[in-house]
């Protein structure tokens, strides 16, 4: 189960993604709109996995990323930005292609295995309420063994495999990875 905090970060999410975007050849230029994202639980409880879905120059762009709360040994170029947490502190904040628990978890989730975590919002009074995910995962194709993870950068582009995740929003979907 996903537990998001309401809290705040420094950058935001909105503020890393629009840097990593610039710094990426696929990111485009312009405004960046976020549209939302899906989780994976860590089955350590002590990694975030998280996909991001944006809009930018027309397109729907993908950057599926981890929240650490220390160094990924051995990562340094993958490492997205460092955020500040209101509630967890310091977080390193990673690109998931390199991050072998966010691996791991895309690998499960193509196999049927797990699926994307259930949300709920803990509140500053310390209350907890259930929360709907903006992006919905559904698994498609035939969930079979298999270690050639790929992931989209750009919803529209094609992705073919023995099985695939596709995300759902309000107004659009598209293939966030796939099994090969």
């Amino acid at each position: 189960m996903a537990l998001l905090h309401q809290a705040t970060i420094s950058p935001t999410k909105l503020e890393f993604v629009t840097d990593y975007l610039d710094n990426m050849p696929w990111g485009g230029t312009g405004d960046v709109d976020m549209i939302g994202g899906y989780r994976f639980d860590d089955p350590a409880g002590e990694v975030g996995v998280e996909g991001l879905l944006v809009s930018r120059d027309g397109r729907v762009l993908h950057v599926p990323c981890t929240y650490r709360g220390e160094k990924l040994s051995g990562a340094d170029e993958y490492l997205i930005t460092t955020m500040k947490h209101s509630a967890l502190g310091d977080r390193w904040v990673y690109e998931a292609a390199a991050d072998p628990v966010a691996v791991d978890c895309y690998l499960k989730a193509l196999r049927g295995e797990i699926s994307q975590a259930q949300l709920e919002l803990e509140k500053t009074d310390g209350t907890v309420v259930p929360v709907e995910w903006p992006v919905r995962l559904t698994l498609h194709g035939d969930p079979a063994d298999g270690t050639g993870l790929v992931f989209s950068d750009e919803l529209a582009a094609p992705v073919s495999g023995r099985s695939w995740l596709v995300a759902e929003w309000d107004g659009g979907q598209g293939v966030v990875a796939a099994l090969r």
